[in-house]
């Protein structure tokens, strides 16, 4: 098994991963025949279990742009000094101080929200509105494989340079005021073929937005951007399910 074969598993999900190493090592482990008291199903399942542990996931470095070409097939592109890179730079920050004033305001629409994760969509609305104003530049929501425009999942938005065809991928964050620095995961990316929104080589932009923790006052105050191209992610292998598998039909 390819390099790019174990990553595209590896992000996709533990179970994925765990068949891709099973794949990938057959012949050089073999299970031993299953008896009458433990059935084949159950043993293969707890060899595939021992294997996952057995790599450390967690503590797994992988190159962001590595994860994207695996699972998409397209490059990151590193953010540079040329023209359509410094148009779109530009016209993001413009964006970025255009939406802080404008949602930090006594009568922003913010201020009605429960909860802060909830201002995410404004962010995103008025980055793209203002981008999209831009001459020379086309924001949109990007689609996924299937052709649909997607909001949910990684990117959130896709930035054409027209005369050029170079494309942008942004992601706006929140970000809590003296957290930048915090080592909570707050970065997701899980590709899944039909619903997966990177169909382009592109530079690959999150931009971090500052906020002051005041539940129900937020004030926004400052933003960061930064390219992907160098981020290093670790995938968190978990076991999971839902209320359904938990007290559904068949559990005591």
């Amino acid at each position: 098994m390819s390099p790019k074969h174990v990553l595209i598993l590896a992000v996709t999900g533990a179970a994925l991963l765990g068949t891709g190493f099973l794949l990938g090592r057959k012949g050089q482990h073999s299970l031993s025949a299953a008896t009458p008291s433990e059935p084949q199903g159950r043993q293969s399942d707890a060899a595939l279990v021992h294997r996952l542990l057995e790599e450390d996931l967690e503590h797994r470095l992988f190159p962001f742009a590595a994860v994207v070409e695996a699972s998409s097939g397209k490059q990151v592109i590193p953010l540079d000094e040329s023209e359509p890179h410094r148009l779109v730079k530009s016209a993001i920050e413009s964006a970025l101080e255009k939406s802080l004033k404008t949602l930090s305001a006594e009568d922003s629409p913010v201020r009605q929200l429960r909860r802060i994760n909830e201002a995410s969509r404004f962010f995103e609305d008025a980055l793209h509105a203002s981008i999209n104003a831009t001459p020379g530049l086309r924001c949109e929501v990007p689609p996924n494989r299937r052709g649909e425009a997607q909001r949910s999942g990684y990117p959130d938005l896709k930035i054409t340079h027209l005369a050029s065809g170079t494309v942008f991928y942004l992601d706006p964050k929140l970000v809590e005021q003296g957290s930048w620095t915090s080592t909570l995961r707050t970065f997701y990316f899980e590709p899944k073929d039909e619903t997966l929104k990177i169909n382009d080589d592109a530079v690959h932009l999150l931009c971090g937005i500052e906020h002051d923790g005041h539940d129900g006052q937020w004030k926004f105050i400052g933003s960061k951007l930064v390219d992907l191209s160098s981020l290093q992610v670790r995938l968190k292998a978990e076991f999971q399910a839902s209320n359904a598998d938990v007290y559904g039909a068949g559990n005591k």
